[in-house]
């Protein structure tokens, strides 16, 4: 069912009442498409739906551009559908701000800033159901536009969601960006490859009978027998790596069963090398050793009829879900479990913040893969807290600079450069004059004003935080005469005097 659908059939329900306020909002503005406004945010919340999300999530990718795009203000989202849905557009909002421009060694900045701000993960997951429809849409963009969406979407946004997961999301997003980036490896594929990829799928459609023959002997009865087509973006970085020679790559098409148990996927690997011998070294167990993104399966591949080479991908349902959605998927599925009822409630715990951000997304995957935990439980546990001892502060130019929480204005002008920091007089934040000891936040636009030949104060060095600061002040200082010395009239000298304010000093 669709969310429209969802809409006409509960016309009282929070997706609903948000579905009528975005078309609202959003009435009389066109895409570049020439399509309505509306469109798009209909189409982002029937993604989040797609991938079953919760009707807050869905209500709130109705509701994403409204803040941005109309006279709507994050406290009219507040008043009509509460703190957790203005929340998530607020989060979709701050996140649309941040532009990548390209800076290949601030990328994982970047990518950490957008989780930071986030901090629920229900907000990423509405920008990427945003990222996803817009992409598919680029076409009516001006070519500048769709180069630069285009690598921010192949260099931020489609990593982020093999991060969290989604492998099927992070491939669309890959392929949809890839002609715009590499408009003539893209026409090169499509001409010589296409062919390939049809006469592979139909080899392995004609020797499905011999594998479904060779199961019911085994007692095996598979959910599904489907074939997976590499995508043209791996498949050309694949085919550098192996002199662009179509043959020498195996998993052009795979076979992929889906079973309902892992002892069943064992099972059915004995099965598939039974009639159809394994190559030596290329049997790859993933469920045994999970990717760090927590990717499941079992890979092997075999010597099929016509002695053609096959790869063959094993694994459950559950998995097949969580492999395409990730951690949507999962969500999905503890909220399964807990409507069925005799599920043990724990209590959520906080992740290590020793261990870097994959990692640790890695080990709260993994601890709720083997728990029972009720929904609720499991929803308070998507709030990203690991990077609470970092801010993430924007230059004018969207550049993105990360320092440690209750960093001020001259910490960011040393993290750019010690020049901007020794010369730093006054600083903007968002727009507006702050003082030099100002505490900055996340998301923060910071512009710093500088003035030629001007030197640190020492005072700074009570309340910058970084090490970088503090040691960049300090040379400074040293260079700088221990005592002032009487100069001819027409010098000019200054003299700074720190003291405590009181009634009457000036």
């Amino acid at each position: 069912m669709t969310v429209k659908e969802l809409t006409k059939l509960k016309p009282d329900s929070l997706i609903a009442r948000a579905y009528h306020f975005a078309e609202r909002a959003h009435s009389g503005q066109k895409r570049k498409t020439g399509e309505p406004y509306f469109v798009h945010a209909l189409a982002t919340s029937e993604i989040l739906h797609e991938w079953r999300l919760d009707e807050s999530t869905v209500a709130a990718g109705l509701l994403h551009d409204t803040v941005e795009d109309t006279a709507t203000s994050i406290e009219d989202i507040r008043k009509q559908f509460g703190e957790e849905i203005a929340f998530i557009v607020d989060g979709v909002t701050k996140l649309g701000k941040i532009k990548y421009r390209g800076t290949e060694a601030k990328v994982e900045n970047l990518r950490k800033m957008i989780l930071a701000l986030s901090r629920d993960l229900r907000v990423i997951f509405v920008k990427l159901a945003d990222r996803l429809h817009n992409m598919r849409t680029l076409h009516a963009l001006p070519p500048v536009k769709q180069k630069r969406i285009a690598l921010e979407t192949d260099e931020i946004y489609a990593p982020l969601a093999y991060r969290l997961g989604m492998q099927n999301l992070s491939g669309e997003l890959h392929d949809l960006a890839f002609p715009y980036l590499y408009p003539q490896e893209d026409k090169w594929l499509k001409a010589n490859v296409s062919e390939e990829y049809d006469s592979r799928k139909q080899y392995l459609e004609r020797i499905t009978p011999a594998l479904e023959a060779v199961l019911r002997e085994s007692n095996l009865k598979p959910i599904a027998i489907d074939f997976r087509a590499k995508r043209y973006s791996s498949l050309y970085h694949k085919l550098l790596r192996h002199d662009m020679d179509v043959s020498k790559i195996y998993d052009l098409v795979a076979l992929r069963i889906i079973v309902d148990t892992v002892s069943e996927c064992y099972a059915v690997l004995g099965a598939v090398h039974k009639i159809w011998p394994p190559l030596p070294g290329r049997i790859k167990d993933y469920i045994a050793m999970p990717k760090p993104n927590s990717y499941r399966s079992i890979h092997t591949t075999v010597i099929g009829p016509e002695q053609k080479i096959i790869e063959v991908q094993i694994r459950t349902g559950q998995m097949h879900e969580e492999n395409e959605n990730g951690i949507a998927a999962h969500w999905l599925y503890e909220q399964e479990r807990g409507a069925r009822g005799g599920v043990k409630k724990l209590s959520a715990q906080k992740l290590t913040e020793e261990i870097r951000w994959v990692q640790q997304l890695k080990n709260w995957q993994e601890k709720y893969l083997r728990a029972d935990i009720d929904p609720q439980e499991f929803l308070a546990a998507m709030k990203i807290d690991f990077f609470r001892d970092r801010i993430f502060a924007i230059t004018p130019h969207g550049e993105v600079i990360d320092m440690p929480s209750r960093a001020t204005p001259v910490d960011f002008a040393y993290q750019i450069h010690s020049e901007i920091g020794n010369a730093c007089v006054g600083a903007k934040v968002n727009g507006k004059f702050v003082p030099l000891d100002y505490k900055l936040h996340s998301s923060d636009m910071v512009e710093i004003i500088t003035q030629k030949n001007k030197r640190p104060s020492e005072n700074w060095l009570e309340f910058v935080q970084t090490s970088l600061a503090r040691e960049r002040i300090k040379n400074a200082l040293r260079k700088k005469t221990g005592s002032l010395h009487l100069r001819p009239a027409f010098s000019k000298s200054e003299i700074k005097m720190v003291v405590k304010d009181r009634i009457g000093l000036l």
